[in-house]
């Protein structure tokens, strides 16, 4: 038990270190942003203060995530490691919504930007959102998996930046720097509604994508004791922990002994399941079921 505390704590640990590289980092983008006039870099500033202060509501909800039960909430704290990543989300889709409005009309008015200083600020970006990326690239749960995607994407955007930088250094073309600010924008947002995707059947209650439950019922009926399978219900609280209750009709009368054998048996084949915490309502072959799904 002390050894996965550990592990998970490490996890919360590597976000906390994003954070700081992160926020530390902001201040001086927004600084150099406006230094060389660049939409690309200013913008970029805006959307790396959203991510600080997103990854600080990871950091926090990640390390809150582990906490057991309580009488509020008897599962635990698994699921507020989805609120960080919806917060996350939303910060990310408010930031790219604002790079675009704020890069658009330059097209049509190019300004003049500090190519030089772009390439500097851009290595200085690729070096410290590449530590950030390499802290948290073990990630887990889906929370800390979109902390290191959008890590990830910063580290590609400023690689854009750079080779942009370069091109308008010996081109003069500032167009690319509107243009780099809507490709990066267009690529958080892509990758912020596939993971949004990920996260809405976890919190609707939806049957875990890791898990069959046509093989899972056949598989319980293939026990000579069960005479049915219904009112099966399983769902996620974070992806990783799964849940299932289910009530198992019973094909012939058991003592005490032969429902604990039978339960055991079928805790084990969940276990194989993949799921982590099962719920089991024995009938006997007389009762009726009082629930209006057990048909199901």
């Amino acid at each position: 038990m002390s050894h996965g505390h550990e592990h998970n704590h490490g996890h919360g640990g590597h976000i906390g270190t994003a954070f700081f590289l992160n926020l530390a980092f902001t201040v001086i983008e927004l600084v150099g942003g406006i230094f060389t006039n660049s939409v690309a870099i200013v913008s970029d500033a805006v959307h790396d203060f959203g991510d600080s202060l997103s990854l600080g509501l990871a950091w926090y909800f990640q390390r809150l995530s582990h906490k057991g039960s309580t009488g509020k909430y008897t599962y635990g704290y698994k699921r507020f490691s989805l609120l960080g990543a919806i917060i996350n989300s939303v910060v990310l889709v408010l930031g790219s919504a604002y790079i675009l409005s704020e890069s658009i009309p330059r097209f049509f008015a190019p300004q003049e930007t500090d190519a030089v200083g772009m390439f500097v600020l851009s290595i200085v970006g690729i070096a410290i959102n590449g530590v950030a990326v390499l802290r948290t690239r073990k990630a887990r749960s889906i929370n800390e998996r979109i902390v290191s995607l959008h890590l990830l994407e910063d580290v590609l955007g400023w690689a854009a930046v750079l080779t942009g930088s370069v091109i308008m250094h010996f081109t003069g073309l500032t167009v690319i720097d509107p243009i780099l600010s809507v490709v990066i924008a267009c690529f958080v947002l892509f990758n912020v509604f596939k993971n949004i995707k990920q996260v809405l059947p976890i919190l609707l209650q939806g049957t875990p994508a890791n898990v069959d439950v046509g093989h899972i019922t056949a598989r319980l009926n293939e026990f000579g004791q069960i005479g049915g399978i219904h009112d099966l219900h399983i769902w996620s609280l974070d992806e990783d922990y799964n849940v299932l209750t289910v009530h198992v009709a019973l094909a012939q009368a058991l003592s005490a002994e032969g429902l604990t054998e039978l339960k055991n048996k079928i805790r084990a084949a969940l276990k194989e399941e993949g799921i982590q915490h099962a719920t089991i309502e024995f009938e006997s072959p007389d009762e009726t079921c009082a629930f209006e799904d057990c048909g199901e």
